[in-house]
């Protein structure tokens, strides 16, 4: 499916979102001051990534520019949510790469001007959260967003079924999803350390757009976000090299 097509497939279901949204791009309505911010914080923090580690980047020729696309990954580590959009940054555009982050962390003030400036938005655990469903499907209409199907960090390292939500999120919203896979993070900053262990290797993978048409045309249902959500996370296994012992843990 062309990148054409896939963005005139999104005029279904608009009430969720009030129809395409009129706003300006998030790097639209930057400020310069902003931009600078943006700019110079991430370019800190790929010294960090990259300068302290051995960060390799394939695939990024698969990811467009611009908004209306889907980062899905697999996840092992809090450094995860940075590694990400670090990659796009240094391999694709200077851009916001969106990612809901849990309500508590913006309850910092300082904490909270950092992770929103980039592209962090809070979401509400412990039940349906519509204004934050509202917004991510919005945000994956006309922005970069990043989001971990699996929904948690995983505690052996081993990649996870994948959330049924994420498969409707993406029915709802049809952006460019492109499947992600992130290797070497556990060992940097595993689940339950304090602290990092530099000099790791590290890599992220980009995968091809996946091409969901028939999912699209298929009928709002359980079902249908379930199989949305299983290709994103078979994909996921395939860039991590784990397909045949994903499909044995997750037979159809």
């Amino acid at each position: 499916m062309s990148l054409a097509e896939n963005r005139r497939n999104r005029g279904g279901l608009k009430s969720l979102t009030g129809g395409n949204s009129p706003r300006r791009s998030q790097q639209q309505a930057m400020s310069w001051a902003q931009r600078a911010w943006f700019g110079f914080s991430w370019a800190a923090l790929g010294l960090l990534l990259a300068g302290c580690n051995r960060l390799r980047i394939t695939g990024a020729e698969h990811v467009p520019a611009g908004g209306g696309v889907l980062l899905a990954a697999n996840h092992r580590s809090i450094v995860d949510t940075l590694l990400i959009p670090w990659a796009i940054l240094a391999k694709v555009k200077l851009e916001v790469v969106w990612a809901p982050a849990k309500a508590e962390l913006f309850e910092v003030p300082l904490l909270n001007r950092l992770i929103t400036s980039w592209g962090a938005f809070p979401v509400r655990r412990g039940g349906r959260d519509l204004q934050a469903v509202r917004q991510l499907v919005d945000l994956m209409r006309r922005e970069k967003v990043m989001l971990f199907p699996e929904g948690t960090r995983s505690a052996d390292g081993r990649l996870g079924l994948g959330n049924r939500t994420v498969g409707k999120l993406i029915y709802l919203a049809r952006p460019i999803v492109i499947p992600t896979a992130i290797l070497g993070t556990d060992r940097l900053l595993a689940k339950g350390r304090l602290f990092p262990r530099p000099f790791s290797a590290l890599e992220v993978r980009f995968g091809p757009p996946l091409d969901l048409t028939s999912y699209y045309a298929a009928e709002d249902t359980k079902a249908t976000a379930a199989a949305i959500s299983r290709l994103v996370m078979r994909n996921i296994a395939q860039l991590l090299g784990e397909e045949e012992r994903w499909l044995k843990r997750f037979p159809a």
